[in-house]
């Protein structure tokens, strides 16, 4: 039996996931801000709770090592004005910060060729043409902390974008460090998956239309004209698929993109390549995260 624990598995497509993998097997270890049943506590929004869950995790598993963490939970917001617990830009401190500090935390625990996968996204790359602001740079401390960033932009829906891109940007990074110390690491796209729960923190017309384009016959209409469209199934099958290793990276691959339901593996963006800017965000990420 395969042990797992994941993030960002009780809705949207993570709950797509987390059910494919328990049907498999699985032993499922979820981390939630509200737990229910066997879930664990899970606040991705403070470091101390991420190091609280850790903890659990380690104590519920006695000695069983981990054969795959993914980290899937995820947001966007209308700003960057929002601060976690620890004082640090919210997307930041939840898509990036906490999940940086869980695979700290967790590597000790995790297998031989254990498997890690972060959902990122293709925002991270200005040639996918998403329309969101794309991101400026990764440095670990402007991304924590915008006010300090002299290239911000004032206007905060733009302030907002960046922040989301610039986190996402920091997932396939993550992975590329990983990737060279003894793990499966894969940074999963999964393309525009409307009808989640990402957008729940935008405005309530944005929530209306993100509710609606994940309908069946809007989304079929639109996916005609955007490779990038997936739904639910697909996104959480295909992330059950990375998870399980039934769908692996080709070798010095660590970033996939799922486009037109099919797993693809192409470069991500040009600063995403870079080995120096990964390893500076890995240790700088350390000491915001009070890591030695």
């Amino acid at each position: 039996m395969s042990t797992m624990v994941m993030t960002g598995g009780t809705s949207g497509f993570g709950a797509t996931a987390a059910g494919r993998l328990t049907r498999a097997g699985a032993r499922l270890i979820l981390g939630a801000r509200r737990p229910a049943g066997e879930e664990i506590p899970l606040d991705l929004t403070g470091l101390a709770s991420v190091r609280a869950f850790a903890a659990s995790v380690r104590e519920r598993l006695g000695g069983t090592p981990v054969d795959a963490l993914v980290l899937n939970a995820g947001l966007i917001r209308p700003d960057a004005g929002g601060r976690s617990a620890d004082g640090f830009e919210t997307t930041f401190a939840v898509n990036h910060l906490a999940h940086y500090l869980l695979v700290r935390l967790l590597l000790p625990t995790l297998a031989d060729g254990a498997i890690v996968v972060l959902t990122t996204s293709g925002t991270h790359d200005p040639a996918t043409g998403a329309g969101l602001t794309p991101p400026r740079h990764a440095d670990a401390d402007l991304l924590a902390h915008p006010d300090r960033d002299p290239g911000r932009d004032p206007r905060p829906r733009k302030a907002g974008e960046h922040a989301y891109t610039a986190s996402k940007l920091c997932a396939v990074l993550t992975a590329r460090v990983l990737a060279g110390r003894g793990v499966t690491a894969v940074a999963y796209d999964p393309g525009q998956v409307f009808g989640t729960g990402l957008a729940k923190d935008l405005s309530f017309p944005l929530r209306v239309a993100w509710s609606l384009l994940g309908t069946p016959v809007p989304r079929w209409v639109v996916s005609r004209f955007n490779p990038h469209l997936n739904s639910r199934a697909a996104a959480g099958n295909a992330l059950a698929d990375l998870a399980l290793g039934l769908a692996g990276p080709p070798a010095g691959r660590s970033y996939a993109a799922l486009r037109r339901g099919g797993l693809t593996w192409p470069d991500p963006s040009e600063p995403a390549r870079g080995g120096k800017l990964a390893q500076a965000l890995w240790d700088d990420s350390a000491k915001l995260a009070g890591l030695a």
